[in-house]
């Protein structure tokens, strides 16, 4: 069983990109229904709706059964990220505007990014697929959880949130040649698309 878990987190480049971005959007989209006073079983529906609607919807794009229906591990992952929320709520007035949110936020976009790219580049998909996949990845559960929140889509009138999306997080995925040379290059990735959307959050502010 530790063994199936240290895969699920470690195993590869994609394993650590997502998830990464499993606990961090389910961290944010729990925050935000926090904040919008939901009881607890809301606050779940809407962390875990962000942090899996978006993978989802990647992996019936690409022809494949969920990654969330075939690991209880990834819904623990996305449980963790509710678990943070709820904890931070109890010491932070608003948990939603926390640094620790708007970080998560970031590294959530990047690896969820990241991940929807090596998806695509795996399945063959073409270099405009590669980048529409990855952008689905990257905001379909923040934009599903907008919904959930009775509110429009974030992405679609207030912050251009995908911006990074313009162009595959890493340029070395395309056609990697070894394990370990797509990991870094996902991570640079990673650190790449964080900081830009930090950046984006704190020019919005």
């Amino acid at each position: 069983m530790t063994q199936n878990l240290v895969s699920v987190l470690f195993g590869d480049s994609f394993a650590v990109t997502n998830a990464t971005g499993l606990v961090a959007f389910a961290l944010v989209g729990s925050a935000k229904a926090i904040r919008e006073e939901f009881d607890l079983f809301g606050i779940t529906v809407v962390g875990l709706a962000t942090a899996f609607a978006g993978g989802v919807t990647r992996d019936l794009l690409v022809n494949r059964v969920p990654l969330a229906l075939q690991s209880p591990a990834k819904l623990g992952l996305g449980l963790l990220g509710v678990g943070v929320a709820v904890v931070l709520s109890v010491v932070l007035r608003a948990p939603d505007e926390h640094s620790v949110a708007v970080v998560a936020d970031a590294v959530g976009l990047a690896a969820f990014a990241t991940a929807g790219a090596i998806v695509a580049t795996e399945a063959g998909v073409s270099a405009p697929g590669i980048v529409a996949v990855a952008a689905i990845n990257a905001v379909g559960g923040g934009a599903f959880a907008d919904v959930l929140l009775d509110r429009s889509p974030f992405i679609l009138f207030d912050d251009f949130y995908s911006i990074s999306k313009r162009k595959p997080p890493f340029r070395g995925g395309m056609k990697p040649t070894a394990g370990e040379t797509l990991i870094m290059s996902a991570l640079v990735g990673c650190g790449a698309e964080s900081e830009v959307r930090i950046r984006t959050l704190r020019g919005g502010r």
